[in-house]
């Protein structure tokens, strides 16, 4: 019988648990279960169901079990910045707030203040963005500094997660990394920083390389999930490290877009890039897997559209307004998309009716203009992304590897050839899960590196190709893109 692993993919919106194994050198999948996840609230902030996650996770582990593999390990990835307090007999003193609440609207200022913006960023190479881990740490203190008085460590998600499997604390290097609060050279927590908080840095583990085996997990969740005794293993622990490890490229002359509610943009890198223009366009450089970092944007993603299809009360799915865009000509409006009115609006449809009136743009009315116009938007941030990373990077870039959910959108896709003037491929679909399960892969020994991860991912999945169009009129449309952005940002 085949070892089998099982990667925990959670999202913003929602979670999978999926076991893979190797057959004729090619890499097998099967999804176990499915769970949706989205920020609940008390009126005033937003927070995250983070038991209710963990007991998804159980569930899931019992259907994993039914399939008659032998499993072998387990390992989970989440999306960055979001932390959990943590006592000394293992218990949450505080919820979990979600990274779109509104308390640190105003936060990056005062910090700047503070530590220095030029400063912050030659320290941590990190992308200014106001739910990163940093900001979020300084306003807690100064609202219930109690909560972290109470705690012994600071868990970003999968690490509690990973710790609810196995009562082993940690911070995983690639998560980490999103926080703004780890030194880019040492690869380690800058205790400046973490003492401009005001936060005590015994709460923080030392880093651990993705890869990680943690240890068995506990009897107690192996007895209620109905399972034998398998390792929990650290993948890259922020889904877009684990996603940009199943980029099923042979060659390195590529940019990435792991697409789905944001929209991670850049490359991968044996080097940080934190000089000259890298700063000024405001790049990340994030832990990736086996030594590497990934240079890039956190860009505005499919969020936009499923705000939209919230506002339409679900009357209309993804596919369909994909559909609805396609049939409904361009009447050449844009938004940018990094505006800080589309991270968490009440209503999305107004915010991009006003963003056109201001601008003085054609008001997109129908869910197909309205569509179209998010769609083209992005395909604009995607072209103005890569004219940065040429700047900042000698690295050539002659094809972008779209992966993940948003590599379905078969029209973003064809825009994004055709603005950026690459070759575009898209897929896989589940490229986090996979990512995942091949550094638990290595991690055992079962597959060797990257490089052999890599092979085995573009053997093992169809992969699309789009050829850029050279239209002319992209160009002129590119055009009113960026002189929206004199206008406003």
């Amino acid at each position: 019988m085949s070892s089998a692993f099982i990667a925990v993919d959670i999202g913003a919106s929602s979670g999978r648990l999926i076991v893979g194994w190797l057959e004729s050198g090619q890499l097998k999948m099967e999804e176990v279960h499915r769970f949706k996840n989205a920020m609940t609230t008390n009126g005033e902030h937003f927070y995250w169901d983070i038991d209710g996650l963990f007991s998804e996770i159980v569930v899931g582990l019992g259907k994993a079990s039914e399939l008659g593999k032998a499993l072998k390990s387990i390992g989970v990835d989440t999306w960055g910045v979001d932390y959990v307090l943590v006592d000394d007999e293992g218990n949450r003193v505080a919820p979990v707030y979600a990274y779109r609440d509104h308390r640190t609207d105003a936060t990056m200022d005062k910090v700047f203040d503070i530590v220095g913006k030029d400063n912050l960023y030659a320290k941590t190479g990190i992308q200014f963005m106001q739910f990163n881990t940093l900001f979020q740490i300084y306003e807690h203190m100064k609202s219930s500094a109690d909560d972290l008085e109470k705690a012994s460590s600071i868990m970003l998600v999968p690490d509690y997660l990973h710790f609810k499997l196995s009562g082993v604390v940690s911070n995983e290097y690639t998560n980490a990394s999103t926080s703004q609060m780890l030194n880019v050279a040492a690869r380690d927590w800058d205790e400046e920083l973490i003492a401009m908080t005001g936060a005590k840095a015994s709460l923080f583990q030392k880093p651990i390389e993705p890869g990680t085996i943690l240890g068995d997990i506990k009897e107690d969740v192996a007895n209620e999930a109905g399972v034998d005794t398998i390792k929990v293993i650290a993948p890259a622990t922020h889904d877009t490290g684990s996603a940009v490890v199943s980029v099923p490229a042979l060659e390195s002359d590529f940019a990435y877009i792991s697409s789905g509610t944001w929209s991670l943009m850049g490359i991968e890198s044996d080097v940080p890039l934190t000089e000259g223009k890298a700063a000024e366009y405001n790049f990340t450089n994030e832990g990736g897997a086996l030594g590497t970092y990934r240079v890039l944007k956190n860009l505005s993603g499919l969020w936009l559209i499923q705000e939209v299809a919230r506002m339409y009360d679900g009357k209309y799915s993804f596919a369909e307004f994909v559909v609805m865009a396609e049939e409904t000509p361009s009447c050449g409006s844009l938004i940018r998309p990094e505006d800080e009115r589309f991270l968490n609006p009440d209503n999305m449809i107004e915010a991009i009716k006003d963003y056109c009136k201001e601008t003085g743009q054609a008001v997109p009315e129908t869910p197909g203009a309205i569509a179209r116009t998010i769609f083209e938007s992005l395909a604009c941030l995607y072209r103005s992304t890569i004219e940065e990373i040429r700047e900042i990077s000698e690295q050539p870039i002659n094809r972008i590897h779209i992966i993940g959910g948003g590599c379905q959108n078969k029209m973003l896709n064809r825009l994004c050839a055709d603005y950026t003037e690459c070759e575009v491929y898209a897929g896989p679909i589940e490229a986090t899960a996979i990512g995942n399960l091949m550094m638990q892969m290595i991690a055992i020994g079962e597959v060797n590196d990257l490089k052999e991860a890599r092979k085995i991912i573009h053997e093992s999945f169809g992969i699309e190709t789009y050829a850029p169009s050279m239209d002319a009129a992209v160009q002129a449309h590119y055009e009113t893109f960026k002189n929206l952005g004199k206008q406003l940002i």
